[in-house]
């Protein structure tokens, strides 16, 4: 109880001659990246500071060691946003500190009335009556500080690199059991994803992590009173350690060399490169094409790549029981679905798929894993020459995907073609399309297209001259037919039965202009004999409303022509038809 009490007094006294020790930051100062005197707040010493600091092609925010070239970074705000470019500020405004008039701490709920950089590398925010409503000791990024505790359920997080101080990969948690443990960061807080533990759980609730003055790592029990474990030994020298930063304390615990041997280093697996070698915490990718599920492909041939002591996140879609590890490769290289097995002791084969995570390599497991790469006979792609494979691919699909547009596109047209020329002779025979001693043209009625379209109901494409539907003629087992609503080719067509002219494939031409102009000539001259031939005789009425259908049908504008259904109104005789227009008095009025 008295140790208790004098630490307590110790703790309390320490906090006072720090706040005594340490000047308020002016409420009213602003800070810049690129000021040589304002881009950051000293603490009374200068040991440290809390301003901007360089990140990437930018600035961010936080607590660094001062006073030497490389800013040894100890805590930043908001650390996984952008860096901010050099015209930024930073400012405490109307209680809040702001960073281009964002808050950079977000869980301050009163208003801020004074601040402090404390030579411990302590910020702390204080209000009206100097209570202290936030501290950076109490929020910790990456890095432990002397006189800082890692609380119950925090955790400190590694960055992605000395220069990148964004969240990394693993983290080491306190957690309310009493256990300190190193987990990858995005991994549940259980046995299996754990690289490291203190092997402290259930020695007490809210154990907390502790770091002394002289590099003393140790964890402490909720009184304060008791040392529940000594993580490090401390040194004996006065110098006092600036701290420990997360891949620092993984080194010195051994976490690190526990994933690769005596090595603190990741390396991918065989067959697999970094995405960015500068950046290794983006992971890793295959160095070459998936193999197809073929032991043989092509010229490409693949094997499998023994590994030892092996552990891996169990997220196995297949375990069978097999005498031996050598059972166990041969299952995987015949299994297209599987990329690495893991075999143990137990017998057991588990087979894993891509994507693979939370691989270590630990001298106590005896798993043995077996991964599928190529042979190495093979000549494999050159890792910089990869994205002008995929674009040889990509245009090859391309081709090919062209190529094949235009066969199906001209073997659709002929079948079209052929159809349409089978339809029009079955429905002559058929005595759909007639001529008599009088040229009669056997018309059909709104209500028989409708019936043959099933009311028009079914669309199949639209273009500039019409549209098209789905029928079904109703004789010779329910023919389907297209039917287009094209006024302009139902006039050509209408012009040819006119004329006597049965060839369909009519193309728009100088010959056609030249019928046109021939029939509008009988026309307007009232000698529709010469179409037909003086010797035959026809109904002249029936004639006259062909020709004049079949003549605004043909209009070079398509706002003149008639709709489909009016053409069929014409054709009946239900409503009178306009003398159409000749093509030079259409020509010359446009």
């Amino acid at each position: 109880m008295a140790l208790t009490l004098i630490f307590l007094i110790f703790t309390t006294f320490s906090a006072i001659e720090a706040q005594q020790r340490s000047p308020n930051i002016s409420l009213s100062s602003t800070l810049t990246p690129t000021s040589t005197n304002s881009s950051s707040w000293l603490s009374p010493s200068g040991l440290y500071a809390f301003g901007f600091y360089p990140q990437g092609s930018g600035y961010a925010v936080g607590i660094f060691a001062a006073g030497i070239p490389e800013k040894t970074v100890v805590w930043t705000a908001n650390r996984d946003d952008p860096p901010v470019q050099s015209n930024a500020t930073l400012a405490f405004i109307e209680g809040s500190l702001v960073l281009n008039q964002n808050p950079v701490i977000a869980d301050v709920s009163q208003s801020i009335s004074a601040a402090s950089m404390l030579d411990s590398g302590n910020f702390v925010l204080y209000n009206s009556v100097r209570a202290i409503i936030w501290q950076s000791f109490g929020n910790p990024t990456d890095t432990i500080l002397p006189g800082q505790r890692l609380v119950a359920e925090q955790n400190l997080i590694s960055s992605v690199s000395e220069g990148n101080h964004s969240s990394g990969l693993f983290r080491l948690k306190m957690q309310s059991d009493g256990h300190l443990v190193a987990y990858p960061l995005e991994s549940q807080d259980t046995a299996p994803y754990a690289y490291w533990a203190s092997g402290t759980n259930g020695d007490g609730e809210n154990i907390t992590l502790n770091l002394a003055g002289n590099g003393h790592l140790y964890l402490l029990n909720t009184t304060g009173a008791n040392i529940v474990k000594n993580l490090t030994e401390g040194e004996s020298s006065n110098d006092t350690r600036c701290g420990w930063n997360l891949s620092s304390l993984f080194t010195y615990l051994g976490i690190e060399g526990q994933l690769n041997d005596n090595e603190a280093n990741c390396r991918c697996l065989p067959g697999f490169n970094f995405v960015n070698p500068k950046s290794w915490t983006l992971g890793c990718e295959r160095d070459y094409a998936a193999v197809s599920c073929d032991t043989t492909n092509g010229s490409r041939t693949i094997k499998m790549e023994k590994l030892d002591n092996m552990l891996w996140e169990d997220e196995s879609y297949t375990v069978s029981e097999l005498p031996n590890k050598e059972d166990c490769e041969q299952s995987c290289l015949e299994d297209c679905h599987c990329e690495v097995a893991f075999y143990s002791e137990g017998k057991y084969c588990q087979k894993q798929k891509l994507p693979l995570r939370y691989g270590r390599r630990s001298l106590t497991s005896s798993k043995v894993a077996f991964i599928k790469v190529q042979k190495e006979d093979q000549v494999l792609a050159p890792k910089g020459t990869k994205k002008e494979m995929r674009l040889e691919i990509i245009l090859i699909i391309g081709a090919s995907l062209t190529t094949f547009f235009f066969v199906v596109l001209t073997v659709s047209g002929c079948l079209i073609y052929r159809n349409r020329v089978w339809v029009y002779k079955k429905i002559s025979e058929q005595g759909h399309i007639e001529f008599g001693g009088d040229i009669v043209l056997r018309t059909f009625k709104f209500a028989e297209l409708e019936e043959v379209t099933n009311g028009f109901r079914e669309e199949l494409g639209r273009g500039a001259s019409g549209t098209v539907y789905k029928g079904v003629i109703p004789y010779n087992q329910k023919l389907p037919i297209t039917v287009k609503a094209d006024v302009y080719s139902f006039g050509v067509v209408l012009l040819e039965i006119i004329c006597g002219r049965k060839c369909l494939d009519w193309s728009r031409s100088e010959d056609e202009a030249v019928l046109e102009d021939w029939v509008y000539d009988c026309f307007e001259a009232k000698d529709l004999g010469k179409l037909v031939g003086h010797e035959e005789e026809v109904d002249k009425r029936k004639l006259e409303r062909m020709v004049k259908v079949a003549l605004w049908c043909i209009q070079d504008e398509p706002s003149l022509r008639p709709s489909m259904k009016k053409v069929l109104l014409m054709i009946e005789g239900t409503v009178d038809i306009p003398t159409p227009p000749s093509p030079t008095s259409f020509l010359s009025a446009i």
